[in-house]
């Protein structure tokens, strides 16, 4: 959630790390809906994505990350990301009453780079 357009954003640097190592990308960003981002279809919202999530990577505001948890509960998300220093307590909260994992303050690009990568770990 988040997805930039933009090579210099972190967003879009994360993603494509994302997508090099394997993983399935969706971007969204209302503003960029309809567009491709990485060659990837972007959404308007997770609500438009027909097909399920594993896990959500928050790229917005901390107080926007309550929302975007709220959206991604709703769709039955897994994992709920959220980026190097957004931190959503109320979000957690949520989410785990909610039975999904949560990660905060961390960048899954960086992760991979760590030798013991294995897989989302809470």
């Amino acid at each position: 959630m988040g997805a930039s357009p933009r090579p210099e954003r972190d967003s879009y640097l994360c993603m494509e790390a994302l997508l090099a190592a394997g993983y399935n990308m969706i971007p969204v960003n209302p503003r960029e809906a309809g567009n491709t981002i990485l060659g990837q279809l972007c959404y308007e919202s997770l609500a438009c994505i027909e097909q399920p999530i594993d896990m959500v990577e928050i790229f917005r505001s901390s107080e926007a990350a309550l929302g975007v948890t709220q959206e991604a509960i709703s769709i039955g998300a897994n994992v709920v990301w959220m980026q190097l220093e957004i931190r959503n307590q109320q979000a957690a909260e949520l989410a785990e009453a909610a039975g999904i994992k949560v990660v905060m303050d961390r960048c899954p690009k960086i992760e991979l780079t760590k030798p013991y990568w294995t897989g989302i770990e809470a």
